[in-house]
């Protein structure tokens, strides 16, 4: 009394893991649905925390930032990474909220954000190229560290604007396929059924 034989035991682990399995893959199903948004929102707070990370405590107000933008130099200042993807993200949500499902298969989405995401990748390739061709050795090893992962964090998140939107257009796709596939069948179905009630009359 009180205790579970080895039968029981085994259904109450075996449910147990079925339960945590389908919660593990409706988990990672809501995260590939909403992979878009997701990036959108990393692309948005990754640079921008990685670039005043890089930069000193005092430097984050509001004027020291003024200064910042006011001071640009395309083959020094950093401020224009965390632009560039608050930019293209705003881009690439605004299309991807405007796109429908067959929008989405392919055409504005995919081309919008391969477009961004291509010239941000060139944009941000060239400032590290005359960024890191300037040896400063005051700013330290912490620093360049940040520097140098506020631009492969920008990098790579563009990358995976494309990618994203790659799959969404595949996912969309064959959504559309199984959609076209179910209306030729009603059809189908719906004709010969027609053909059998002319024959009967």
């Amino acid at each position: 009394m009180g205790f579970f034989s080895k039968e029981e035991k085994s259904k109450i682990i075996l449910r147990a893991f079925k339960t945590l399995f389908f919660l593990i893959t409706m988990l990672v199903s809501l995260l590939l649905f909403s992979a878009p948004v997701l990036l959108a929102i990393a692309d948005t707070l990754l640079p921008s925390a990685l670039l005043s990370a890089s930069l000193s405590p005092s430097s984050l107000s509001l004027s020291t930032l003024s200064s910042h933008f006011n001071d640009y130099d395309f083959r020094y200042s950093l401020v224009d990474i965390p632009l560039i993807s608050i930019i293209r993200s705003a881009v690439i949500i605004c299309v991807y909220g405007l796109c429908d499902g067959p929008r989405r298969s392919g055409g504005p989405y995919l081309g919008i954000t391969t477009i961004c995401s291509v010239l941000s990748l060139i944009f941000v390739s060239l400032k590290a190229s005359y960024v890191f061709s300037v040896a400063d050795i005051d700013r330290g090893v912490y620093v360049r560290a940040m520097e140098m992962a506020l631009f492969i964090c920008s990098l790579a998140l563009a990358v995976g604007h494309i990618v994203v939107a790659y799959r969404t257009s595949c996912r969309e796709r064959k959504k559309l396929l199984v959609y076209k596939i179910d209306i030729e069948a009603v059809s189908l179905l719906i004709s010969v059924y027609d053909i059998f009630l002319i024959n009967c009359m």
